[in-house]
């Protein structure tokens, strides 16, 4: 029987771009020639929720509760209840002007008079500063999203306490050690959004009819649903094999003993997806009948009525350039919807538009951060992928998808691959948008930054983590604050966004180090250098250097006892005692407004209802890091690249106290204006045949020693006329030293 593969990914994750997991082991498949169908079951359940139809079911399941004495509703939900009908006519619509569908609504929502408001909307005055930078399209967009937030609202309180845009039941998977409460709650009647996630499932597996039912399941929020799927699928449909894989099962199902779990799913895979899957296919063909002993790779199963873990393949994992292109076709990449939640603009592009994401590298090429699951296959098996495969990957997916938005999603993307990717992306003149995520290291040079932008970089996103050069040696990240000073500066100068990860509570953080670190958010975001941020409390993981060995970091477990299911997040105490949760409001409201670029001069006092130490920062630490010069050494096998087209030349001849001589006026055209350059005409000779050889669009690459061979061929001087007005007017307009 041939075999036929239905992957999903369940409710729920992104409103706006499909999760990549299912299009990349979709792409893997075609490469084999194995037949497969993709869902993405999250927008499939939100699209039949937030519909006419939808919401009429909706208000007919929440009407006892109206009807019936004894339930306490708030006025917020009474309010939506009363105005259903305002609902049920404008959410076809909303849906459209969200998907893209239906621009001219934008003017309409913007009269703020046609849609009904509940209780999100209050937070509107707050937000006016936000909208004299927002346009009307965007404008319409959040308010779009407020009164989605205000259905939202209504399903929790009234139909499912488990409802949430990007995560469905997500306590359910948090930290769940024992499968007790989850397996309880599969042993409940279905709740409403679950009786829609089946209708949806019984119809996509009568069409696909397949052999084969793999559930990828990124996140705990993704969890309960997974569970609910397969249980479906067990109970109508058992001949039906199933297997989990994904984030969840990489990080917290490790060590799975609980033999229950196995009522759901047969199979269990870790890690990369490719070979564990085709192992599994490979054993429900006929030809496995003929061997002694089927094999598994990274799999868990049940055998003899006990939990087994497999890995007896003798396959290796395949490289990276032969897992084949993520193919999203089967997803309806037209009726995702593009949501503005908060103005954070980081967050902003999470949210809203469309990307395709895919990674530069496999793994981190740094791999040494103390709170990073580095000891996992997902970080330190580190395999970049070559620039021009990278390309070829692009325009396929361009091709596929319609889209030109990518979305790296590397854990640190590694400089030197950004680097060969954008040369490669300008070479082949693809117009790109596109962003990841980094480390602040010092190859972040101007010129870099530069390079990045010119091939449709628009922001980047890293961890500065805890803002304190003794903190971050102790997490092992390779970076000081001064030196991502330099580094946010470099791209904000250039045109790039820059994002930071910020993390308190970290193991022997003091309260004047927590302070401390604020301090330096705060000049950063003062400096101009730094566009937005957020912060987050450390957690401790299983296979982070933290957890692996807490006594080097003054960490005490709570308990040495491995659960029978899921296993990542512990519980703790260190060494200070200290109560880090009480510093989350205050850090979080002072970000906030100073990513609007206000509240500077606000006292740190002032953030925290309980009394804090002074910052013991220097009130110019940032300031003063800037001011310092770049080193003028260049090192000789650095690439020189121009990144502009050939100018147009004029002869004249220039007197001086008796004496002429020839000189040259060069003229160029960059995309926003022209300029010219004067030198003599020897070096304006050159200048024109060196640009021709250095251009980004030449194959062959120039090393700055090069380039000054070259010069001394022909003329003397190499450094005077290197650091000349005129070659100076050229770095700024693209000739780049990478």
């Amino acid at each position: 029987m041939k075999t036929k593969l239905f992957v999903i990914t369940p409710p729920f994750t992104q409103l706006n771009t499909p999760y990549p997991a299912t299009a990349y082991i979709k792409g893997f498949l075609n490469t084999k020639n194995i037949e497969s169908v993709q869902a993405d079951l999250g927008i499939d359940v939100i699209l039949e929720l937030f519909s006419k139809k939808g919401l009429n079911n909706l208000f007919k399941t929440s009407s006892f509760k109206f009807e019936t004495s004894g339930f306490e509703i708030s006025d917020n939900s009474k309010r939506i209840f009363a105005l259903q009908d305002e609902y049920i006519k404008t959410i076809d619509a909303v849906i459209q002007f969200l998907q893209g569908k239906n621009p001219t609504l934008a003017l309409q929502i913007c009269q703020e008079d046609f849609l009904p408001e509940a209780s999100r909307f209050a937070q509107l005055e707050e937000l006016d500063w936000a909208f004299g930078t927002m346009g009307t399209q965007d404008k319409a967009k959040h308010l779009a999203t407020l009164y989605l937030e205000d259905i939202s609202d209504f399903i929790v309180e009234c139909v499912d306490e488990n409802f949430g845009f990007s995560r469905y039941a997500e306590r359910l998977g948090r930290s769940a050690n024992s499968f007790d409460e989850l397996y309880n709650a599969l042993q409940q009647e279905p709740t409403y959004i679950d009786s829609v996630l089946i209708s949806i499932l019984k119809e996509k597996i009568e069409n696909v009819k397949p052999t084969f039912f793999l559930i990828s399941v990124p996140f705990p929020g993704n969890l309960y649903s997974a569970f609910r799927c397969a249980q479906w699928v067990k109970q109508n449909h058992p001949e039906i094999k199933i297997s989990m894989g994904g984030g969840f099962p990489n990080t917290e199902l490790r060590s799975l003993s609980d033999k229950r779990v196995f009522e759901f799913f047969d199979f269990i895979t870790l890690d990369d997806g490719e070979v564990p899957i085709e192992e599994l296919i490979e054993n429900m063909s006929s030809r496995a009948e003929s061997r002694d002993e089927k094999h598994y790779k990274r799999t868990f199963l049940l055998e003899n009525g006990e939990v087994v873990y497999k890995n007896n393949s003798l396959k290796h994992d395949y490289k990276q350039s032969q897992v084949g292109t993520p193919d999203y076709s089967d997803l309806p990449l037209d009726k995702y919807i593009s949501v503005i939640e908060i103005v954070n603009p980081m967050h902003r592009m999470w949210s809203d538009g469309r990307w395709n994401k895919l990674t530069m590298a496999h793994g981190c090429y740094w791999g040494k951060c103390t709170f990073c699951d580095i000891s996992l296959d997902y970080i330190k098996v580190y395999e970049p992928v070559a620039a021009s495969l990278l390309c070829d990957r692009m325009e396929e997916m361009i091709l596929q998808t319609g889209q030109n938005g990518f979305h790296f999603v590397d854990e640190a993307a590694p400089p030197a691959l950004m680097r060969a990717l954008a040369l490669e992306i300008i070479k082949r003149k693809l117009a790109v948008t596109w962003w990841t995520n980094i480390r602040f290291e010092k190859s972040f040079s101007k010129d870099l930054c530069l390079l990045l932008k010119a091939s449709g970089c628009i922001a980047v996103s890293g961890g500065l983590e805890v803002a304190s050069d003794r903190l971050l040696k102790l997490i092992d990240k390779g970076v000081t604050v001064e030196q991502v000073a330099k580094v946010t500066r470099n791209f904000t100068e250039a045109g790039v966004m820059v994002h930071a990860y910020l993390m308190y509570g970290y193991p022997t953080q003091t309260i004047q180090e927590t302070v401390d670190s604020l301090e330096m958010v705060r000049q950063l975001f003062e400096a101009g250098v730094l566009q937005s941020g957020f912060w987050h409390q450390f957690a401790l993981t299983a296979h982070s250097p933290v957890g692996l060995y807490p006594e080097k970091f003054g960490v005490t477990k709570a308990s040495e006892t491995i659960g029978t299911f899921a296993n990542n997040d512990i519980e703790y105490t260190d060494s200070t005692g200290i109560n880090h949760d009480k510093f989350s409001f205050g850090l979080k409201k002072s970000l906030f407004n100073f990513m609007h670029g206000i509240c500077f001069d606000y006292e740190l006092q002032d953030w925290f209802d309980f009394k804090i130490p002074k910052t013991k920062i220097h009130p110019d630490f940032i300031f003063n890091a800037l001011e310092e010069q770049n080193d003028f050494s260049t090192k000789p096998n650095a690439k020189v690249v121009w990144l502009g087209g050939k100018p147009s030349t004029e002869i004249f001849t220039k007197s001086k106290k008796g004496r002429s001589w020839e000189m040259m006026s060069l003229t160029f055209h960059d995309k926003k204006q022209s300029f010219t350059i004067q030198t003599s005409n020897e070096e304006g000779k050159w200048l024109i045949e060196i640009l021709t050889k250095i251009s980004v669009s030449n194959s062959k690459s120039y090393t700055f020693q090069e380039v000054k061979n070259d010069f001394e061929t022909h003329l003397e001087d190499f450094e005077l006329f290197w650091y000349s007005k005129p070659i100076n007017t050229l770095r700024e307009f693209g000739l780049l030293v990478l």
